[in-house]
Parts: C-alpha cells; structure tokens; sequence
C-alpha cells in the first residue's frame, strides 16, 4: 500500500527516518527538474537538489502543511538555484515560511519529536567517514560554509570539496532507513558535554594556563595547522595563545559542533580597546580527535555569514 505524501510527513515528524527517505526518493525527480530548470546540467544543478536534501534532514519537522511536502521541497531547490544564480556561494537557505510552523512554544510531546529528530540525523552523520563529516559539518553548522572556505580549512581542491559533500549528501539520503532502526545516543547529552569541555578549555586560556589544556587534552605529538601556512606541534599551539594574550587579544566561545572524532569551535576574537583592528573578528578551531584527544588542531578565520552578505542558512 503506498502511504500519502501528509502520512509520510507526520511518520517522518516524529522520528521516523525511513518515512523521509521514501519522500524524498518519490520527490527527488521533481526537484532535479526545478534546479535543471534554472542552472542546467552541472555539479551546480546537482548542488542545489543535495543541499534541498539536507535541510529536509533538518527542518521536516517544521513543516506546517504535511500534504504540501513536494511544493516545500521544490521551493527549497528553487531557492538554492536563485541563491546559486545571484552569487558565487551558493548556500541552502531556509524554506519559505508561509510553509514553516508558527514560532510558538513546543509542547513535551512536541520537544521529544524534534528530539528523536535530531538524534537520527546526528547518529547519520556520525556514520560519515572522517573526511566527508568534516566538510559536511563545516558546510552546514559553521561559518565557513563556501567551498573555498572548507577547502582552505581542509587543505584540498575545492573539486575535492565538491565531491565529499555530494558523497555525503547521498550517503545521509540513503542512510535514512538504517537510521531510524539503530540505537540512537542521547545527542543533546553529547552536545551539552562538548559545549562544557569548550568553555572550560577556553576560561583556561584566557586565564594564562593554556598549556595545562595542551598537557590535558592534546597528544604529545599533535599537529597545528596555522593561518599564513604556519606548521608545528603543541608549542605553536602554546606560543601562539601566549602571543594573543600579551597583545591583549581574548577569545569567546560562540559555537560547538562536534561529531565523533571531529569537533570545532567557532570564537569571537576580541582585540585590544587601543588597537581594535589588531585581530579578525573570529577564529574557527578545527580538531580531529584520536581516542577523545587532540591529533590535529587547525586554526582558520573564516568569513562571516554577515560580512559577506550571506542569507539566513538553515
């Protein structure tokens, strides 16, 4: 028997990961049709149905109109192509909100929906290999989300880039069904440990004790990757902090995502009130991770989203 497009919608709203894999392979054709419709063939066309895939990972619960999930889904790679069209960085922008559920207060049952959510999408991503999670999670929950960006964070060819996110894409489309049936770790727990460890790490620092976090959580023979092709161990690390701190430069956590053995953290770079100009706005710490220690730290300013005119991303 072949379930409705609504049944499916309220399947898939409330964790249920193989409904939403059945609505997109049924929509999928469509959405191809929308973006050829206005980028031609190429890896752009391609770019913007795989970027309408990933927001419906995250936002079908957000749907308001369950038997319009087909419009909402074309809508999406409509706007992804406009978006692809008017600038050199094409960036999945959130759906049109006449489709979005009002901004009123979740009920319990609704929190736990959104939570079970949440879980299968994490505990897909989780499932990536280490390269294609990293360029997924730089694309998707930080700043430097254009393909020159993680290209630069991630040291290859932004065809490379290309070519891991759509590998990820399709393996998070694909994965759906093998998704809803694992066991899913408690996501919010997770995220909540990584948010504690990145602040405590950074109030160290900023106390002057950064090389006690180096000693603690990094391995003796880590690697650095620094702005400027700067290349080292823990004492880079160590010199470099020490630097900013005699300069008057402090750093604030703003943002933790974390997936595996991959986490960054996204930090306000405050300089000194005499030398305000002194440092970027912002820093993005990339750390890959062996056995819940840093192997391989890389330090990159990225663009941000409201300095380069960028749309609200999902």
């Amino acid at each position: 028997m072949v379930q409705a497009d609504a049944e499916l919608v309220l399947l898939a709203q409330a964790g249920d990961a193989a409904a939403l894999g059945v609505l997109l392979a049924r929509h999928e054709a469509e959405m191809r049709a929308v973006a050829l419709s206005l980028l031609g063939y190429g890896p752009d066309a391609e770019d913007a149905v795989q970027d309408a895939m990933v927001v419906a990972l995250r936002r079908v619960g957000e749907v308001r109109d369950p038997a319009a999930v087909g419009p909402w889904l074309r809508a999406i790679v409509r706007n992804n192509a406009r978006m692809t069209l008017r600038a050199p960085r094409p960036v999945p922008v959130a759906e049109p909100e006449w489709f979005a559920r009002p901004a009123d207060t979740p009920t319990p049952e609704e929190a736990l929906d959104r939570g079970a959510m949440r879980d299968w999408v994490w505990h897909a991503i989780d499932a990536l290999s280490e390269p294609d999670r990293m360029v997924t999670l730089l694309r998707y929950f930080s700043e430097a989300s254009s393909y020159e960006q993680i290209a630069a964070v991630c040291g290859v060819p932004v065809g490379t880039v290309r070519s891991r996110l759509s590998h990820a894409r399709r393996a998070l489309a694909g994965g759906l069904r093998t998704a809803a049936t694992a066991a899913h770790a408690d996501v919010a727990t997770l995220s909540d440990a990584r948010w504690r460890e990145g602040r405590d790490m950074i109030a160290t620092a900023m106390r002057g004790d950064f090389d006690r976090v180096v000693r603690e959580s990094w391995w003796p023979d880590a690697e650095m990757l620094a702005p400027g092709g700067l290349r080292g161990g823990t004492d880079l690390a160590i010199h470099g902090m020490t630097k900013d701190l005699t300069d008057g430069v402090r750093q604030r956590l703003r943002n933790v995502v974390a997936s595996g053995d991959v986490v960054i953290w996204e930090t306000d770079l405050i300089s000194p009130p005499d030398d305000p100009e002194h440092c970027p706005p912002g820093a993005l710490w990339l750390q890959v991770l062996r056995e819940g220690r840093v192997r391989q730290l890389t330090l990159f300013h990225p663009v941000a989203a409201r300095d380069a005119g960028r749309p609200a991303a999902v």
